[in-house]
């Protein structure tokens, strides 16, 4: 039985394309183990997924001055450690990492024991963890065409993300019925990431009248962030959080709203929904975001509305020339190449340990 380590951690976008590839490496009977921190949000990602977890300590890199920049390289050796010791009885055949600092002893100990590593960037930079990591990897994917040029021609492959196969099996009418909307008017659906956007909550809560009179609107809006003024509001219904009937909303969806991660547009894109991209600004991020969506509106995904030009009457906008457009969208959607990235990784992992 061949043998794979899962590593990646920090946030649920460094855990859910490993989540991803977890149904493929079943069936193609690999043992499959995962290492994270020993808190982190991908442990329970993961033992929810019902795969052997293992933590080890892990320190993160700063930018910026920091006591704990004196204490968390000494956390980064011990990890290291950690990582040898645990492969060393393990034994895999490949490694594959989503990134992340909890990544990064992990990737070196596969290094130091000649165990071929593959990396997944997310973003059209990489990010500090997976920078270190580079050099120590056999395989760098990625998801932007634009990222190549930041990574070794030897090493780069344009993978896409790996989706979840349960999200592309939404039901359009489970998830009308789900939001209790009808089939009469087109559903747009926003997203504001799991913490949802005041920003974006408020632009489109202001031209909800206007909004009315053509679409039904369905609103994931963040945990705190319900308006009780509009329950009861026909056309219009928000949440919080929605977990399992998440595929069937989207697949009721015509038009979805959005930040700009990584996974999040790449998801968008499998689906193939007409979109609104309003990526995070530079202010409030490293700007990665704002460099996801611009890709995606060259290639002719996405409508990009930038925070900084978001105001009612902006966002009206974008809706009425998305959806005017919306057979240029599509086709130039439907004209990706970057579609079936499970399958291709897939594919690679089994070639490098042939060839190992």
């Amino acid at each position: 039985m061949k043998k794979i380590i899962l590593t990646g951690g920090g946030t649920a976008g460094h855990v859910t394309p490993n989540l991803a590839l977890i149904p493929s490496l079943k069936e193609k009977n690999y043992e499959i183990r995962y290492i994270g921190s020993y808190q982190g949000i991908e442990r329970k990602l993961i033992e929810n997924a019902q795969i052997p977890y293992s933590g080890i300590s892990t320190g993160k890199f700063r930018r910026y001055f920091d006591v704990k920049n004196f204490i968390d390289p000494f956390r980064v050796i011990k990890g290291f450690g950690e990582a040898l010791k645990l492969m060393k009885r393990y034994k895999p055949d490949m490694v594959f990492s989503k990134g992340g600092f909890v990544a990064v002893p992990v990737v070196l100990a596969a290094k130091h024991l000649k165990i071929p590593v593959i990396i997944h960037e997310s973003d059209m930079t990489p990010g500090l963890a997976n920078r270190i990591c580079i050099p120590a990897a056999t395989r760098v994917c990625c998801n932007f065409p634009e990222t190549l040029s930041y990574l070794p021609k030897s090493k780069a492959v344009l993978t896409g993300s790996p989706i979840r196969k349960e999200l592309l099996e939404g039901d359009r009418m489970t998830g009308l019925n789900y939001a209790k909307l009808s089939e009469n008017k087109p559903v747009i659906l926003i997203i504001g990431g799991s913490l949802g956007s005041v920003t974006v909550n408020n632009a489109i809560r202001g031209i909800l009248p206007k909004l009315l009179n053509n679409y039904q609107v369905i609103h994931i809006c963040g945990k705190g962030n319900l308006d009780e003024s509009l329950a009861g509001v026909r056309g219009y219904v928000q949440y919080e959080y929605v977990d399992a009937p998440l595929k069937h909303l989207f697949a009721a969806a015509d038009l979805m709203i959005s930040r700009a991660g990584a996974n999040s547009i790449c998801e968008i894109l499998a689906l193939r929904k007409l979109n609104i991209l309003i990526p995070l600004s530079a202010a409030a991020s490293r700007g990665d975001q704002i460099l996801n969506a611009r890709s995606f509106s060259k290639q002719g995904f996405s409508y990009l509305l930038e925070e900084e030009n978001l105001n009612g009457s902006t966002l009206l906008q974008a809706i009425t020339d998305t959806f005017a457009n919306r057979q240029y969208y599509l086709l130039k959607m439907e004209s990706s190449e970057l579609h079936d990235a499970v399958n291709t990784i897939i594919e690679m992992i089994e070639n490098l340990i042939s060839k190992n």
